[in-house]
């Protein structure tokens, strides 16, 4: 189920939300899984029972290891290896089996073998919940948290529905105090209501305009359009991404909120950034932080040398790349911005810490460029598109609509200003001075109508991130 829906927003939400007040608080939990679990299998069917397999597998080797690490290390580590294994297996299959397969019919095609793809959907969220259900042991492991109290506790820090789907990712060691005892008055709950509405009209209002022109570019065929029109379409997916998923991370704190949870920040203005580096500290932040603690300080992080730290960083935007989806254009992505990390850190990052402007600039030049690696996965058309973006690097002419791009601006401008200018602080500043008055109330009613008629006129809705 899609938060930016009727029927979330009109069925769901107020359905849940009166059942979680009416419950008494100390039973909260219980409707909380409840719900979650409901609407997790509206959207996942029999696959909810991976959901449940997960937290009550981990919960019971959690409380088999603490009770191994007194007795017998070695058996506890062994526990945690199998949790680990379990884990990241679930997610390895279902995710990556036909990515597997299909590498290896590449290889097996000298012998004209291959091997036929498994009938795999995979199920939502499975890359959000596996990280964070995984964080929970590796920190009863490392003896940072002690087990859940309950099995009711780790299924509600695993299957609460707001963040559940797409993050962001949480802690335990966090979420557990909130989890024990919380409680919602009508600050918290307007809070959260506000919150909501403004990653609703983010998604409805600015990020599903940009994926139709993003899309646009698509049904023209790559090999067709201006170069004008590429670039356009680069600084559009940028937008469509941006506040595709910075809208939904709004709308999973708003209703945490609403249910007495504060979850942390995952975006902070990344298209403000200076450099690469700086970008993914603001960009999706709870993933890059797991990353840092689970992967790179692990191997050693900075501490071991250059060349240590340089294979640390391989290993992590590796996985980063993986993670993210099941084909070679996401590695490539991925170790594009270990390059780009690495020459900032060694070649010309302190040159870019003594501009301004020409460091924005960077930022607003190069990220768009990862973006399209990241958007199309066939390295054929990706290669096409980056001729358009850069004619030069084709030796053959080709014909395009030159008048395509006027034609996109036409149509578009009135969306892309307000793309460009969400990027800045500059709303977020008036709207934390002005937000208890008359008027921020009258603007966020608008947003809410609004993205309500966007969302029954509108047909490309989905949200990207659901895919990973």
């Amino acid at each position: 189920m899609v938060f930016s829906t009727i029927e979330f927003l009109f069925q769901f939400l107020p359905i849940f939300l009166v059942g979680y007040y009416l419950t008494p608080p100390r039973y909260r939990n219980v409707t909380l899984v409840a719900g979650s679990l409901i609407f997790y299998a509206i959207g996942s069917g029999w696959y909810t029972l991976l959901l449940i397999l997960s937290a009550l597998i981990n919960y019971t080797l959690s409380h088999a290891i603490t009770r191994a690490k007194v007795r017998d290390p070695h058996r506890a580590k062994l526990l945690f290896i199998l949790g680990l294994i379990y884990d990241f297996g679930m997610l390895v299959v279902f995710k990556y089996t036909n990515f597997l397969i299909g590498n290896l019919n590449g290889l097996l095609s000298v012998f004209h073998v291959s091997l036929p793809a498994a009938k795999l959907i995979l199920p939502l969220g499975i890359s959000f919940y596996t990280f964070q259900v995984t964080s929970y042991l590796i920190d009863v492991y490392t003896k940072k948290v002690r087990p859940a109290s309950s099995l009711l506790e780790l299924g509600t820090f695993v299957c609460m529905f707001p963040q559940l789907i797409s993050g962001p990712i949480t802690n335990f060691g966090e979420m557990q105090p909130q989890i024990q005892k919380r409680r919602v008055d009508a600050t918290m709950l307007e809070d959260g209501m506000q919150t909501f509405i403004l990653g609703l009209g983010a998604k409805t209002l600015l990020a599903n305009p940009m994926g139709g022109l993003w899309n646009n570019l698509g049904v023209i065929g790559y090999d067709s359009i201006s170069t004008p029109y590429a670039w356009l379409g680069a600084f559009a997916y940028s937008f469509q991404i941006y506040f595709d998923f910075s809208g939904y991370s709004m709308m999973a704190i708003g209703v945490g909120k609403m249910l007495g949870f504060q979850l942390p920040q995952n975006f902070n203005l990344p298209y403000m950034s200076g450099s690469a580096a700086e970008f993914w500290r603001r960009w999706h932040m709870t993933l890059g932080r797991w990353f840092k603690n689970y992967i790179y300080f692990p191997l050693g992080g900075s501490r071991k040398g250059s060349l240590k730290t340089i294979r640390n960083m391989l290993v992590v935007w590796a996985f980063t790349g993986l993670w993210h989806g099941a084909s070679w254009n996401f590695v490539l992505w991925g170790l594009i911005f270990f390059v780009l990390l690495v020459l900032e850190k060694n070649v010309y990052g302190k040159f870019l810490e003594r501009t301004h402007i020409l460091k924005h600039a960077y930022i607003i030049f190069i990220i768009p460029l990862t973006w399209m690696v990241f958007a199309i996965s066939d390295m054929h058309q990706l290669g096409t598109y980056f001729t358009r973006l850069f004619p030069f690097l084709s030796s053959q002419e080709t014909q395009s609509n030159t008048r395509d791009v006027m034609l996109a601006l036409h149509n578009y401008w009135k969306i892309l200003i307000p793309c460009v200018l969400f990027c800045t602080p500059l709303p977020l500043h008036y709207y934390k001075k002005y937000r208890k008055s008359g008027f921020c109330l009258i603007i966020l009613i608008l947003i809410f109508i609004f993205s309500i008629r966007a969302m029954m006129t509108q047909t490309n809705n989905p949200f990207l991130y659901f895919q990973f």
